[in-house]
Order: C-alpha cells, then structure tokens, then sequence
C-alpha cells in the first residue's frame, strides 16, 4: 500500500499540469527525492509508544507496559534495533530503575515494581532504542507518571498559587495546605521552607499552619524563572513521624502576561497577501491560558479580532499593507492587558497556504508579490519520504494544486517551496488522518452484564480498511474505572503518539484530545496546532548537502562487549589474547585478539540482568601485567524534559480517590500475607577501619561522617560513571546529570576532592578505579564546619595514592578484571486470579488493575481472552497494537460489574 502510495503521489503532481500551474521538473525536485532518499537509507526514523496498564501508580504498585517499536512513515513493526531501554526517572531527574529488554521484530513487554517506601511526586518512564540517540532526546518516548505513596507518607498537600498586581507590579502567593490521609488538617504545626531555583536556595523562611491547615508563603512576582521551573521545598514537624518531613512543590505559576507568539502561515508575512496568522498563548506553567484583543495597524485601524479557539491557540485572517506595522492588542485571564508586535511583512516573498478542500483533498496555494521567471518547487513529504513533488511554470504570479489526501500516510505531512536555486523558502506542516491506516477493532464481551469475580471473555477482531482479517500484536489493559479515573484527553494514546508527538520537538498540550472524538472542532484544532508547531527531525542543510552527517549511534541487535588494553604505561597492547568468561559457570568462554591500538570487541552477545563476567587479558607472548579498559555508552541526559509541564502541582481527586483504594488493598494483603511489595530495607551502617582512610581530607576526622564508601565497595560494579555507582547506595543522597542532591530540601551538595573544594558535576571527571574512600556529611555536626556552602551537605571525596591497605577480595590475578554489565531484563507474568464458586473468598478484591496480557496476536485477525471479574465496579477495556501491515489501532470498551 506504502508503496502504491508513492508511486501514485509522483504520478499525480505530473497529472495536474493541465488543470493548474504545476509541471514536473527533474532539477530541485529530482534533487531532493534524491537527497530524502539517501537521508531515509541511512538515517531511517524509528518510534517507540508504551502502552501501560493504568495513568497512574501508586508505591507497592507493578507499572506493566508493552513495547512497540516501528519504523519509516508506514509504521512498520522494526527488526533494526533488537534491545530497548526503559527508565523511570523521578522529577529531580534521577533514574531510580532501568531495564534492557530484548526486541523481537520490534515488540517487548516489561514491567517496573515500586517500592512501598517509593516518595510521591512526579515521575517519567523513558523508552529508547540505542540507535534513537541519533536524533536526540526529544523524540525518544518519554511520558510523565504521577505516582503516589499513603502507605509511608503520611502528610499530604494541596497548593494554590495566586496572583495580584500590586503598586504597578505582579505578586505571586503560594497557599499549601496539609493534611493527614484522611484529610484532617495539620493546624499549628512548624513549617521550615526554601525557595529553590535550579536546586539552589534563593530564600529562606519559616511559619506555623493555621487552623485550617494551611501555610501562606509569599513569592518574588519579578523572579521569572522561579516561577517557571522553581521548587518550594518544605519541612512539617510535629506529624508523629519523628522529624520533619520534607515535601518538593513544584512553582508553575503565571505572574502577569502569558508568552504570545504569532506564527505566519509558510513561515512568512507578505504586504499585500493575505495571511493565516496564528498564535498561541502559553503561562509560565507550560499550558496553554486564554487571551482576546484586537491587531490594530500603526495608524490605530483594527484589522482583526484575537479569540482563543482551544488550550491558548488561534488563528487570525487579514492582509499586511506595506508601509504599515501590527500589534496585538491583548487582555490576559486575570485582566491585565499588554500589547506584542506581530511578525514583520516583508514586500517581497511568497506565501504557502494549505487547506482543506473537502474531506478528502488539500487545496495548495503559493502566491507570489510579482511574477516570476524561474521555476519554483513544491515538496511534499512524511517520514521524509516524498509523497508529492511538482513545480511552477515561470511568469505566473499565483500557483496551485489539489491534492487527494489518500496519498499520504497518517501522520505529519510537510510541504516546502524551494527557489530555483535549491533554498527552502516556505513550509507548512498539515496533519493527515488516513483511514486506511487505522485498524477497525471491536471488543465483543460474551455477556451483557457480569457479576462480581465472574468470569469474562472478550473476542478481538481486528480488520483493515479493507475489511480484510488483519494479522497483529495487542495488549489488552482492563482496570476498574471507578478506583482509576481517566482524563482521556491527557493519557497516554498510541495513535497520539506515533502519528503526532513523536515527530515534534516541541511540548503539546493534551494530544489525546485530537483522536478521542474526531469531528470539525478537533480537526480545525489540530490544523491551529499545526501552524504553531515545528517539525525538527533534520535539517534541510545537512539533507542537501553532498556529505551528510553519519549516525552516532550504530542499532544495537545484541550486547557488544569492547574495551582497550595497555601496559601500566598505557602503550597499546596489540596482538593479545582477550577472555571473555561466564564468571557463574564458565560455560561462556570466547576469545579473540586485539588490534594495533589494543582494542578488542565480542559483538552479538546476549545475557540476562545481574550475569558477570571476567575478561582475561595477555600480550602477544603471554604476560600479564596489562590494564584492561571497558568502553561505555553513557544514557542520555535525564535534564530538559519537553514534557515538564504535564508533571501535577497538586495532588488531583482522580489520584486521591486511587490513593485510598491503594491502601486499602495494602492492608488487606497484608492481613492475610498476600501481595508482591517491595519494601526496602534500612540502611545498616559499618563503620570502616581508620587506615583504610589514612589520606582522607575530612575536616571532622577520617571515617567521621555519616557513611562511608570504600575502594572495595566499588569492586566488580562494573559502573561507567563513578555517579552511576554511588546512586542509590549513598543514604539520603541522590544524583541528576552526576550533580549529588540531599533528598533533605533538594538541596546542591558541596564536594570536596583530596581536600579542594569543586565543582558539583567532577565526580564523573574521576576513574571509578582511582577512588579510595567517599565519605558523606548529611548532618549539621558533621558538616557545619565546611562553612555556607555546605548548606545542603558535603561529598569527602579521597583517591588512591598507592600505599592504601587493601581490603577487597585478592580473587583475580594480574591482567584479570570482573565485569557486571546489564542485560536483558526478564518480564514478570501478570497474576489473575481465578475464582471458583465453591471457594468462597474472605479476602476483599480491590485490584485496579484486573487483567493486562501484552502478547495478543490476532490469528485470521481474532483472538480471545479471558479473565475474572474483581469486586463490584465500573470496568475500562482498553486494547492498542500494530499490525504487520504497519496500520495502527486503538479502541475502548466499558461494562459494569454488579
């Protein structure tokens, strides 16, 4: 079908040269097809999209989700890469777990168990395959999870910030109340906070709550950025929980004026053409608000009316005058006013407008000031494969097409005018919803209502456009709707995310919202979208060009295990003999020999998590006295999330009523000793002998701190990054990007190496095999004699000298080093239970989640499932797969149960 479509697309932009003034021309055209092509053969698009079994969690909860990975603008199920990385990363940017699935033809299913001592807050689960890095974080999958925790946690808040002009100037308040689990206010209790801005205290203050509960904090109205991407971290005493207890609220709060821009249609305003303007009004929060006014030009004349039409977005129609300027005259949500000058026309360019012509086609339109003598080409493209390609007849002023929509694939569909010279002039992004890409699923239960722990069964049919079985992959989510609330506009939506999120660089609001309940709104929505967003996965420069960029990042298939070795002196040891042994067993043993520069590798290995291994080395003629080097990817960057403003301010009532229900399960397995927690265990510390900590800097003492880490801790982890092997076995310390963070206020941690003190982000600067000792200072006796900087804690970094005893295990010899890298993460099986009426059940069945099974393939385009039925309860269905024609579907059910 892909292919026909192509084909047919080509043939069309010649076909309408009689009709209008377009005509094929094999110079810029047949030069950027070339150019695509060759940039889709080696640099060709993959996608991820995780569908998980609920929006949000709860600590003690599994998150369960199904990989699909897919390939090229026809969604193709992909056999590229073979191991996908997914991550949970919280709000300060810390991977707290990680896991390597093993791909088969582009599917995997995995899951993540969360601790019953997990803090709440905001977190993100990330999905990338190895080759994705090319094109950078922005289009690796990455969603936001709210998580909660009534199990440990026994203060809540709820945070309302308002706003005020004042003397001429904004003022922002903050209002946090707190309140126990089953809402009884914490009235008169001391509270400590900090205001912090890029984990740094920029103010401090102290209050005691009212009768209600609540705290009133006042915030610098001029401080932007604060307000933007700022914490409120706060301290509560007097909870009975021994101690303060520390609580992070993000600070997204408008002060004054949204930020307004306006986008011209193409990309340009041209005097004298009329224009589609849109724009779009977005708070410092990230979302979208609600603006009106009028564009007036500079003569004072109103030439438009500004109205809002969805989440802060637009769209305006006049006509630029030369001679002539504009602004916007615009009225904010809390009644302030402001003016921003529009984009300036220029009087002389083209403008390309792209509409609907009817459900089916496109209408394109390039109008020009002036006549023009070249020929100028219009491209066409979707997952940078051309579907249109055409060009003007010189000496007309205005040129256009009709373009049957059916030529495109669904997704994000881009059209560029190019001068004749090869320069891109104009573009505009269109959105195409295809129905022959989009399965026709039914979900058909067996009965018309159902009972409480009856048993279910589900038939799935899935057809193509056609009508024809389609043979597929599904996972199939069925949760009790009235303990998990949806907000479907928000939630995570496989037709949302391939076909629009993942090809944008940029934050959208609700994308869900647009395939939901397709009608005139949403699609006229959509468009707006379209003009205000921009389409970035290359750039036309480095695809024209004659020696464009080659991939960073090669797809991984299986694990390769490379590294270097050298003398002491690190000269290159070249022709030796390298080991790789299964260090469990021994029954993996290869070998190979390294190059001129000492580099060895074993390519497409695969093992399972927690394997080690021992690589064995010696020179060409037997010595052991060599130094052996691994090599590492490090992950991306966890910092810059595009998605910042879909983390929640306050607790919603769709996660409160899940947080009741969480707890309530809890205790009922935990009554009759049921349940998969996960509960972490309290830190023992072991104090270190004194002369292992012979050379440490520690102002209170060697060994006097709060932990200790020694050299042989280290031993046989394996870590590329001293930060990696310190994360989450430092008590109370967590890392972001190799920066070291209290978990007590959030606060930046001094570190202090042999002595000097430094920047916070050199701990990865150190060879993980150079360190003696690290030594945490976290309490006020231990690190208040470090002065002010060590506000937040300090990190007594001590390296190796050489006459330091040595204390790990003396196991391995010369030329020897253990290695524990991570492997292939083995998936748990969902538990259902089955219920049996002649076994009466005692324990009360307050499951969220009923059923998940991720690996449904519709055989003759049907499969069935079946499953008990929890206690009584609203039911959501919700199936998502690929077929393996690449078409996409999605479809939800309810039921009630009785």
């Amino acid at each position: 079908m892909a292919y026909k479509r192509f084909i047919a697309g080509l043939l069309l932009a010649i076909g309408v040269v009689g009709a209008y003034s377009f005509s094929a021309d094999e110079d810029i055209a047949a030069i950027v097809q070339r150019q695509l092509d060759k940039w889709t053969g080696a640099h060709p698009i993959e996608k991820v999209h995780l569908q998980f079994d609920k929006p949000y969690y709860a600590a003690g909860d599994d998150i369960w989700f199904k990989a699909y990975v897919i390939t090229g603008p026809e969604h193709r199920l992909q056999s590229d890469s073979g191991i996908l990385n997914v991550e949970l990363i919280d709000e300060q940017d810390a991977v707290k777990q990680n896991i390597k699935l093993q791909l088969h033809n582009g599917l995997a299913y995995g899951d993540f168990a969360l601790p019953d001592t997990l803090h709440e807050g905001n977190y993100r689960i990330r999905a990338y395959t190895q080759y994705m890095l090319n094109a950078g974080n922005d289009f690796v999958f990455d969603k936001a999870i709210s998580i909660t925790n009534i199990i440990t946690n026994k203060v809540f808040t709820k945070t309302t910030f308002s706003t005020a002009g004042q003397n001429g100037r904004s003022t922002v308040s903050a209002d946090i109340n707190y309140t126990d689990a089953n809402g009884a206010a914490y009235s008169g209790n001391a509270v400590s906070y900090s205001l912090m801005l890029n984990n740094n205290v920029i103010a401090k203050g102290k209050g005691v709550t009212d009768a209600n509960g609540n705290l009133h904090i006042e915030l610098p109205g001029d401080n932007t950025a604060l307000l933007k991407t700022g914490r409120i971290v706060t301290g509560i005493t007097g909870t009975g929980q021994g101690g303060a207890v520390y609580k992070s609220i993000l600070v997204r709060v408008m002060a004054g004026h949204a930020d307004v821009q306006f986008f011209p249609e193409g990309g340009v305003m041209v005097n004298g053409i009329e224009t589609r303007l849109a724009f779009k009004a977005i708070g410092t929060d990230g979302l979208g608000v609600d603006v009106k006014g009028t564009v007036t030009d500079s003569k004072g004349k109103q030439v438009a009316i500004i109205t809002t039409a969805h989440l802060g977005m637009g769209v305006i129609n006049f006509t630029p005058q030369a001679g002539n300027t504009y602004k916007a005259n615009l009225t904010y949500t809390d009644g302030s006013k402001g003016t921003v000058n529009l984009p300036v026309a220029t009087d002389d360019g083209f403008v390309l407008n792209v509409a609907d012509a009817g459900p089916q086609n496109l209408r394109v339109v390039v109008s020009a000031t002036k006549q023009n003598s070249n020929r100028f080409s219009l491209i066409g493209q979707s997952g940078v494969k051309v579907y249109y390609a055409a060009s003007s007849v010189p000496g007309n002023k205005v040129f256009s097409a009709t373009i049957p929509k059916s030529k495109f694939p669904s997704g994000i569909a881009q059209f560029t005018l190019f001068s004749s010279s090869g320069t891109p002039l104009n573009e505009r992004l269109v959105f195409i919803n295809n129905p022959d890409d989009i399965l026709s699923l039914s979900v058909i239960a067996d009965k018309q209502s159902y009972s409480a722990r009856q048993k279910i069964g589900l038939s799935i049919n899935a057809k193509n456009n056609e009508g024809k079985p389609a043979v597929g992959s599904f996972s199939i989510a069925v949760t009790n709707e009235t303990k998990v609330p949806v907000d479907e506009n928000s939630e995570n939506n496989i037709l949302a995310n391939l076909l629009l999120t993942s090809d944008i660089k940029g934050y959208i609001e609700q994308p869900a919202y647009y395939f939901n309940n397709v009608n005139d709104k949403t699609r006229a929505d959509l468009d707006v979208l379209m003009l205000t967003q921009g389409y970035h996965r290359y750039e036309w420069k480095d695809v024209l060009s004659a020696n464009q960029p080659v991939n960073r990042y090669a797809n991984q298939k299986n694990f390769t295990i490379s590294g270097r070795v050298t003398t002491p002196s690190g000269s290159p040891v070249a022709g030796g003999k390298v080991e790789l042994i299964n260090f469990g067993d021994g029954v993996l043993q290869i070998d190979t020999i390294t190059d001129q520069a000492g580099r060895f590798a074993f390519n497409d290995v695969i093992f399972a998590d927690s394997i080690k291994f021992l690589i064995q080395a010696r020179t060409a003629k037997n010595k052991r006295d060599v130094i052996i080097t691994m090599d590492s990817i490090p992950p991306p960057a966890a910092n810059n999330y595009k998605n910042i403003a879909d983390f929640k301010l306050t607790t919603s009532s769709f996660l409160a009523t899940y947080a009741q229900n969480s707890k309530a399960l809890y205790y009922e397995q935990m009554k009759y000793g049921q349940g998969n927690h996960v509960i972490s265990l309290r830190e023992v510390q072991i104090r270190e002998k004194r002369n292992a900590l012979k050379h440490s800097s520690n102002l209170n003492g060697p060994g006097n701190a709060d932990q200790v880490f020694l050299a042989k801790d280290f031993y046989n982890m394996g870590c590329p990054q001293l930060a990696d092997c310190l994360q989450g076995r430092l008590l109370g310390v967590i890392f972001r990007n190799g920066v070291p963070y209290t978990t007590r206020g959030f606060g930046r941690m001094l570190v202090v190496i042999d002595g000097l003190r430094s920047q916070s982000n050199a701990i990865n600067t150190l060879n993980v095999n150079d360190v003696q000792s690290i030594e945490v200072l976290r309490n006020p006796g231990t690190y208040a004699i470090y002065g002010m900087d060590a506000g937040s804690g300090v990190i007594v970094i001590t390296t190796k000298r050489g006459d330091e005893p040595v204390e790990y295990p003396q196991t391995f010899g010369r030329g020897i080093k253990p290695y524990a890298p991570k492997g292939i993460y083995r998936s748990r099986t969902f538990y259902s239970p089955k219920y049996d009426v002649k076994n009466r059940q005692t324990l009360a069945d307050l499951r969220t989640t009923i059923y998940w099974k991720p690996n449904i393939v519709t055989v003759g385009g049907i499969s069935t499932v079946e499953y008990y039925n929890a206690d009584a309860g609203n039911y959501r269905v919700v199936i998502e797969g690929v077929d393996s024609e690449g078409n996409i579907g999605r479809q939800v059910i309810r039921y009630k149960v009785e």
